[in-house]
């Protein structure tokens, strides 16, 4: 099965974020949205403005948020 991979706990501890509370505050994305990328599940149902969001609030490319691995 084809699978996206979030690097968000990667990068949250790149920039010493400790928890999602944290996440949310920085940036003003929902605990929803922020769970789904955390626990890797629903990630397709998020929307772009909101990975944007999350993309800006970490200053890196979408391409170092998600990632995309297709099947064999």
């Amino acid at each position: 099965m084809d699978m996206i991979k979030c690097n968000i706990r990667r990068l949250m501890a790149d920039q010493r974020i400790d928890d999602i509370s944290e996440l949310i505050r920085m940036s003003g994305v929902s605990r929803n949205s922020i769970n789904k990328l955390y626990r890797e599940q629903d990630i397709e149902t998020i929307k772009l403005e909101t990975l944007m969001k999350i993309c800006d609030t970490f200053n890196v490319r979408l391409s170092e948020l998600l990632e995309y691995i297709p099947d064999n």
